[in-house]
């Protein structure tokens, strides 16, 4: 919650007294170290200052058979029941039900040989590129972060003092599914890592969206927020008059009174016509514990980014397609890859034509695949030897296959990708030197954002 003390109560006396007045821990950053941060954003050099990632996460493990990996020519309980089709990149084939991925696959790469992932369900493992809470995972003091902790903690706000990090997923029932360092199972919890309260995500399906306390106002909606704007407003004027904040501690407390993340949320400001092409989304059986495919929480990605956010983080779907729960993988492929499809390349297209792709890079994967056999009841079960991911944008080159697996797709052949190298290639878009920089763990051990020296995915690149 965002909370601002009672004047009456606060009287300023002194620098604590005064910095104290304002907190804002579930925004991500905390007022008592906004203007710190926006003063390191100010100075720090070498950081792409517009660039932002994307993370769309797919709770409960694509196949990736029945996408970006067919096998036409395996056995038909290996191969599944769809053709492969030609895609935009000359002999690269997906699966028939992603036509408008396909027709745009020049515009993005996609790594097939994935690898360093683990069989749980937990969406810990795509957010961190690490396992943990299990004995033997090595978790450093405080756990280990997320992308956009890290993003958040080595850049700060971007030039304009907007929210480094935001969680746009909706609300999940199978809790390590949500971005909460919930483990599978759900009996330790790693969050929010070493880099501290400071670092979590601004959740606009959380507390901080339901209900906001500023200075005696009720609680409001953040669709309702005139009243409170005005009101804060006028709490401002006080502030300045009894503390003299400093340019950077201004600057923050202009933040959480501006309106600039509110109408990012806001999709009642979005074009119709462009709310009308990213489509109607569709629930997924609620057994799965996982996401609706809802192409609005993307409308909301684009918005978010565009509005200066340098991380978000967006869950699409429920994947977990065993044959145990609603149907078989043929009849749960046919249900939501035309909407998985459709919603994601407009995401991809409506980035590009406002000329964000350039500053946006965007990875979309699972916790890990499905196998290669389909079992006895038509599904495919957990299988983290391999998956095929997506990334694009930021300087990524499009129109790449990186990566090939062997004849039934289910184990990396040629140029195994790690996880951890898909982090750096995030973190390369960003501007950030997973060689050089490091943050403290809470023993003040100092920790290289990156394991084992991995390095960018360089094909990428190139």
């Amino acid at each position: 919650m965002l909370k601002i003390t009672d004047s009456r109560r606060s009287q300023f006396h002194d620098r604590i007294t005064r910095r104290s007045f304002l907190r804002a821990g579930t925004l991500g950053v905390s007022a008592l170290h906004l203007s710190d941060l926006l003063q390191g954003a100010e100075v720090s050099g070498g950081v792409r200052r517009d660039h932002s990632v994307v993370m769309i996460y797919l709770p409960g493990g694509p196949t990736q058979h029945e996408t970006f990996d067919p096998k036409p020519r395996a056995p038909r309980e290996i191969r599944g029941s769809f053709q492969p089709i030609s895609t935009a990149v000359p002999g690269t084939q997906f699966c028939e039900l992603l036509p408008k991925l396909s027709a745009m696959s020049d515009r993005f790469s996609i790594v097939r040989s994935l690898v360093g992932l683990m069989n749980r369900h937990e969406s810990f493992q795509c957010y961190t590129g690490r396992p943990a809470g299990r004995p033997g995972d090595n978790e450093p003091a405080g756990g280990w972060p997320s992308l956009g902790s890290t993003v958040s903690s080595v850049l700060g706000p971007n030039r304009e003092g907007m929210i480094p990090y935001v969680d746009a997923a909706p609300r999940m029932g199978h809790m390590p599914y949500n971005n909460r360092g919930v483990h599978d199972p759900a009996s330790t919890l790693s969050w929010p890592g070493y880099t501290g309260s400071d670092h979590v995500p601004f959740t606009i399906e959380g507390d901080v969206k339901d209900d906001l306390i500023l200075n005696g106002i009720d609680s409001v909606r953040l669709q309702n927020r005139r009243s409170v704007l005005t009101s804060l407003g006028r709490l401002q004027q006080q502030v300045d008059a009894r503390c003299g904040l400093d340019a950077f501690q201004q600057q923050a407390f202009g933040l959480l009174t501006s309106s600039k993340l509110a109408d990012a949320l806001d999709l009642e400001k979005e074009d119709p016509a462009v709310v009308l092409r990213y489509g109607e989304g569709q629930a997924t059986d609620p057994s799965f514990g996982g996401a609706p495919q809802s192409p609005k929480h993307l409308l909301l990605a684009r918005r978010l980014v565009e509005a200066g956010v340098r991380c978000v983080t967006v869950a699409f779907g429920a994947w977990d397609w065993h044959a145990n729960r609603e149907g078989t993988i043929e009849y749960l492929s046919r249900k939501y890859l035309p909407v998985y499809d459709h919603a994601l390349s407009t995401f991809l297209q409506d980035l590009e034509q406002r000329g964000l792709l350039e500053t946006t890079s965007v990875v979309v994967w699972g916790e890990f695949g499905r196998t290669p056999r389909i079992n006895a009841k038509g599904g495919r079960d957990h299988w983290a030897e391999t998956q095929s991911v997506l990334l694009a944008g930021g300087g990524i080159h499009g129109g790449m296959v990186i990566g090939q697996t062997d004849k039934e797709g289910g184990r990396p052949v040629e140029r195994p990708v790690h996880v951890q190298e898909v982090f750096a290639t995030l973190y390369r878009t960003l501007g950030i030197d997973v060689n050089n920089i490091k943050i403290n763990d809470l023993n003040g051990r100092p920790r290289y954002l990156i394991d084992e020296n991995r390095q960018p995915i360089s094909e990428l690149f190139s």
